[in-house]
């Protein structure tokens, strides 16, 4: 017998503890022919695609996600911005709703006065209520309360209480 467990004699032959061979000793075990070893390898390639596909997806909806949460901060940034360039007469403080209105001749101004004060019947044309905030952004005066009820959630997850 050689120094690595096969005799000259019977050169594939292991003469070594089973748990060792290289091939099956047992006619109950799997036979280990190249074909089977392919087989594994393919299917070991198809689900690491399929989870690295599933991934992806992830990342593609998540990104999708993100750029509609971008969207959305430009577009309310261009109403503060719109909202602050209103013409106005009167300081601007913030927790106050203010009403925009458009002249005839295309102008934005700020009120305090609703369409209701006005009895009904604005001198122009109403375009919406907001209210400024603290940050100086604007809130859709319709908007206000649920913006209210997440910051106090919010208050209360971070343990500020209210």
């Amino acid at each position: 017998m050689s120094d690595d467990g096969y005799t000259k004699h019977g050169a594939g032959r292991h003469d070594g503890p089973a748990s060792t061979s290289p091939y099956p000793l047992s006619r109950l075990s799997a036979p280990h022919e190249l074909v089977d070893v392919a087989r594994e390898i393919q299917q070991a390639d198809a689900l690491l695609g399929a989870v690295t596909g599933g991934k992806l997806a992830q990342i593609a909806r998540q990104i999708r996600a993100l750029q509609e949460q971008a969207r959305q901060v430009l577009d309310a940034a261009q109403r503060d911005s719109d909202l602050h360039r209103a013409a106005c007469n009167f300081k601007k403080r913030p927790g106050h709703v203010y009403h925009l209105y458009r002249r005839g001749d295309g102008v934005r101004y700020l009120s305090m006065l609703s369409p209701e004060e006005w009895g009904g019947a604005p001198p122009h044309a109403f375009e919406g209520s907001y209210r400024l905030e603290l940050d100086m952004s604007w809130t859709p005066a319709d908007e206000a309360a649920a913006h209210d009820a997440e910051a106090g959630a919010l208050a209360r997850l971070l343990g500020r209480g209210e």
